[in-house]
């Protein structure tokens, strides 16, 4: 026997030579990748501390433009401004006279801007007397935005979920028609009893018939947008038979107007000794629901959920969540604010249902919602400010001869300005604004 021994394994050739080579490439993959993961990381640790700190140092003026709107205050009033100039535009060139001196511009340049400066300023002017300019004023104001607000909170808690929520116009009629049922059909109640009573009628009518499209979306994925319109069209369409019927017809009546609201259940003027003014208490009861739906979607259990299945329902499963109920909740909660404009309309305004007694403004709050981004504050101030830009709008038109749609025009870009504030940076070359929170919601293939 020799004492020589073979040594194990395979002996070094060309493959062996390639399979370390490739191990050794594997190695260097994975270390890149794990040092890119570590860079990135760091950067972004780097840029939250930098966030951070640019907030503490802002002032409470900055950081509460910041809440409400998304951006900075430099941005929103940049975003005013560029609508108010467009909008002076457009106004000045609608102006007869102001075509007219455009003809000679050459001979007298200072006609066709004289007469444009008079058209812009006296049109501004209106707009702004006519929604903040007085008591009656700032009364009209408050008293076209609570609804607006409380539609708008409809759209902004579902748009946190991901969800786009087109049906708070008919949640809006289903919760005004039962809120009026209760109201007029119940008798010999005092308000104390009464009026809340109306008003948890509507909250459980939009909050139900929000509930549909959430169940429908959780169970069967079917799409809220298109669950929603067409349940807005049933809305509508069922209420107009409803208010036909003798169930609620005014018994004097053959046209379809429902009998009248009892005292006792419509909101209180919320200045009474002025019977001028007709902003009622329904204002502070939007304020409440405001309060605490904010308390639910940035401070609760359900809201961390809630704005989790918003950013990445995947990534919430796997956490433990439950994004099915989640949506459920969602719509049911944005149904019920809806329902709540109704009821506010309804018991504080109209106090009796006619057809299309909505006017769109469940639609309306689609726009107050995506204005303030989303966010609670904003909504709440988006609210107003649509509210002043329609009183000022119909003030406008009668004091100036202005077109109401200008007033809708200038809104609009408002809308757009502000909804979209890297535009604005864009447009004056500001730096992006380190106050500014991420997207509202979602798109319809995230």
């Amino acid at each position: 026997m020799s004492d020589d021994h073979e040594p194990e394994g395979n002996p070094p050739g060309p493959e062996g030579d390639d399979a370390d080579e490739r191990g050794r490439t594997a190695g260097d993959v994975l270390l890149d990748d794990e040092e890119l993961a570590r860079a990135e990381i760091e950067a972004a640790a780097e840029r939250a501390a930098d966030a951070k700190s640019i907030g503490l140092e802002a002032s409470f003026g900055e950081r509460f433009i910041a809440a409400i709107t998304g951006t900075g205050v430099i941005v929103t009033l940049l975003a005013f401004v560029s609508a108010l100039v467009i909008g002076a535009f457009i106004i000045a060139f609608s102006e007869d006279s102001v075509r007219e001196a455009l003809g000679y511009l050459f001979a007298q340049p200072g006609d066709a801007f004289r007469a444009a400066w008079d058209a812009v300023s006296s049109a501004y002017l209106a707009l702004l007397q006519g929604s903040v300019g007085g008591a009656t004023q700032l009364s009209e104001t408050f008293v076209t935005a609570t609804p607006l607000i409380l539609t708008g909170l409809a759209v902004a808690v579902p748009l946190r979920a991901g969800l786009f929520n087109i049906g708070a116009e008919g949640q809006f009629v289903a919760g005004g028609m039962l809120a009026g049922l209760i109201g007029f059909s119940l008798t010999g109640l005092p308000m104390a009893v009464h009026l809340p009573l109306a008003l948890v009628a509507g909250l459980l009518a939009g909050g139900l018939y929000g509930w549909i499209p959430g169940i429908l979306k959780a169970r069967t994925g079917a799409h809220e947008v298109i669950s929603t319109i067409m349940l807005n069209n049933i809305a509508l369409l069922v209420s107009g038979y409803l208010i036909s019927t003798t169930l609620f017809r005014r018994p004097d009546r053959t046209d379809p107007i429902s009998k009248s609201v009892e005292a006792s259940a419509r909101f209180p003027r919320l200045i009474p000794w002025e019977p001028g003014l007709r902003v009622n208490t329904s204002l502070l009861v939007a304020i409440v629901l405001a309060i605490v739906i904010f308390w639910l979607v940035e401070r609760s259990t359900r809201g961390f959920e809630l704005n989790a299945v918003g950013l990445n329902a995947s990534a919430a499963t796997a956490a433990g969540m439950n994004p099915g109920r989640t949506i459920v909740l969602a719509m049911t909660v944005g149904g019920a604010m809806a329902g709540a404009g109704g009821a506010a309309v309804i018991l504080g305004l109209q106090h009796r249902l006619t057809i299309g007694f909505s006017a769109g403004i469940g639609f309306s709050g689609i726009t107050v919602a995506l204005l303030g981004r989303g966010r609670i504050g904003g909504t709440v101030a988006a609210g107003v400010l649509i509210g002043a830009l329609q009183v000022g709008g119909r003030n406008m038109q009668a004091q100036t001869g202005t077109s109401l749609e200008l007033a809708l025009v200038i809104q609009a870009l408002i809308i757009v300005f502000i909804a979209a504030p890297g535009l604005v940076r864009a447009i004056f070359r500001i730096k992006a604004d380190d106050l500014a929170t991420g997207q509202v919601a979602k798109g319809w293939g995230a």
